[in-house]
């Protein structure tokens, strides 16, 4: 063989060891992103591991998370966990998403001690969802309460007319789609809403009633939207205690006969079942400047992923 054939010969192996290398790396990444997004993390493999307690955030608006519910029922059947705290900092969000999670948390609270430390704040469904809990625990200066219910829609017609836009409509009776923010609400649209407002409020209510001890008098007298802060909600009784994670060992220690000194684990519902992938676009969505909670580029450009629809459980504190 001449020195170029031998040259080129060269040149072919580094090229095939090259791509071999490249390969065997992507399909070790595969294997690697596939175990993950099955539930692996690195030290499983290495027994079940210690008790611990774990804490899982509820913070800012609160809608229908699939994501966060199979979470709590995992915890639910996790022989390692002891306990759950259940950290709140959320205006609120929609009624169903809170009713969701409410849910999820009494059921979770059937099998094993569940505690609320509420941060910054817990109003409307954020209370709803740190009620769920047996131990409701805030800061001195932690805002509470806020129950109630509301529905808003905004009437643009005025606007319409002035730049000269009108939009018609063909509907099978008077209130179908109403309130509709291009023309004034149709007769009864208000007391149809106020119906619907009024049952989900008086839903609430009961809830507040059972969860806290309340009689009906005083459980209303409280729902007026009203904010109380920590120091407030416990003379009023919508908190247990005041303090942070340490009042809460002492409760599931003293109390639940939680073994002491426990590690508290942080545990996070696993995105779209993505793992690696899913904190990945979230991380490059945030460097974007764009919403991080995003599950596609369409809803992180349009911001559609803090969309609100339906009656929600918010509070908004005034604007100057």
């Amino acid at each position: 063989m001449d020195a170029d054939g031998m040259i080129d010969r060269r040149r072919l192996r580094r090229k095939l060891g090259f791509w071999r290398i490249v390969a065997l790396l992507v399909a070790a990444g595969a294997v690697l992103a596939l175990t993950y997004a099955s539930g692996w993390r690195p030290g499983r493999l290495a027994g079940p591991g210690p008790d611990q307690i774990a804490r899982v955030e509820v913070t800012g608006l609160i809608t229908e998370d699939r994501d966060r519910l199979e979470l709590l029922e995992k915890l639910k059947t996790d022989p390692r966990v002891r306990a759950v705290i259940i950290r709140v900092n959320s205006p609120g969000g929609t009624t169903v998403g809170g009713e969701t999670l409410f849910e999820a948390i009494r059921d979770l609270a059937a099998a094993k001690p569940v505690a609320a430390e509420v941060g910054t704040l817990a109003a409307s469904a954020g209370y709803m969802v740190a009620m769920a809990t047996d131990r409701v625990v805030a800061h001195q200066s932690s805002i509470v309460g806020s129950i109630g219910v509301i529905f808003q829609y905004v009437d643009a017609s005025v606007l319409l007319g002035r730049i000269g836009v009108e939009v018609n409509a063909v509907k099978s009776s008077p209130l179908k789609a109403e309130p509709s923010p291009f023309a004034p609400a149709a007769p009864g649209a208000r007391e149809m809403i106020g119906r619907l407002v009024n049952d989900s409020y008086d839903w609430f209510v009961r809830l507040v009633m059972e969860r806290r001890g309340l009689p009906e008098e005083e459980a209303r007298r409280l729902a007026d939207g009203s904010v109380f802060t920590g120091s407030q909600g416990l003379n009023n009784k919508l908190v247990d205690a005041l303090g942070g994670e340490r009042e809460i060992r002492r409760w599931l220690e003293s109390e639940r006969g939680v073994p002491a000194g426990l590690e508290i684990e942080e545990r996070e519902p696993e995105k779209d079942g993505w793992g690696l992938f899913g904190s990945a676009r979230s991380a490059l969505f945030g460097l974007f400047g764009l919403d991080p909670t995003a599950t596609d580029l369409v809803d992180a450009l349009t911001g559609s992923g803090g969309h609100l629809d339906g009656m929600v459980s918010l509070w908004q504190p005034p604007r100057h």
